[in-house]
């Protein structure tokens, strides 16, 4: 059987450097979705969603696994951080964030069978996020992106360090801030969690 490592092939996305900020250009790809608003150190919504994200991503796995007989890692978790007003963005005032929390899914992984994952894990788990995932075509496009090491609470000055590299070398944000999750924080000390800082820019 096939077994495929996806952050191994996409390396230069999911493994970037932390002594500096890199130019990258993202292709699209689809992820499973779910959006909400508030704090995710509090907000149940967050904590369903990560909760549907994830059953569906190895329901999907194995279903790929048996029906094309490729098997491979679920993707870790990403988000998209977003405030109405972007000057209000603050690391202080996470209860007016706006997010989509999401997991990317391989090109062999399509609607019917994202759509037979949600029937299976309905009659499984009937979890209350369900109704509120969606599969679909993500493109990002040029960001820059930084590996961040430490607590999520410390991002701070390495987000400050990412947008100051956008400013100094002519480019612009140009959407979403975005966050890729390496580590497991249940089972990885907070100084040592990995993840990937990343914004999309234009010139």
């Amino acid at each position: 059987m096939a077994k495929v490592d996806l952050k191994k092939d996409l390396k230069h996305l999911y493994n970037p450097s932390a002594r500096e900020v890199s130019v990258v250009d993202v292709p699209p790809m689809n992820f499973l979705m779910v959006d909400g608003i508030g704090d995710p150190n509090v907000s149940p919504e967050y904590q369903q969603a990560m909760e549907v994200l994830f059953s569906l991503s190895y329901a999907l796995k194995f279903r790929v696994k048996k029906s094309i007989g490729i098997d491979y890692a679920v993707m870790p978790l990403e988000g998209l951080w977003w405030t109405d007003e972007p000057t209000r963005f603050s690391m202080s005032n996470k209860a007016i964030w706006k997010w989509t929390a999401m997991i990317m899914q391989p090109e062999y992984v399509t609607a019917e069978m994202v759509a037979e994952a949600l029937d299976e894990v309905r009659e499984k788990k009937g979890l209350p996020a369900l109704e509120r995932v969606r599969f679909e075509n993500y493109h990002e496009g040029l960001s820059a992106q930084i590996m961040h090491i430490g607590p999520y609470a410390a991002e701070e000055p390495t987000i400050a360090r990412l947008h100051s590299f956008i400013r100094e070398n002519g480019y612009e944000p140009n959407g979403k801030h975005h966050e890729i999750y390496l580590s497991d924080p249940r089972r990885t000390a907070a100084e040592k969690l990995k993840t990937v800082l990343r914004q999309p820019i234009r010139k």
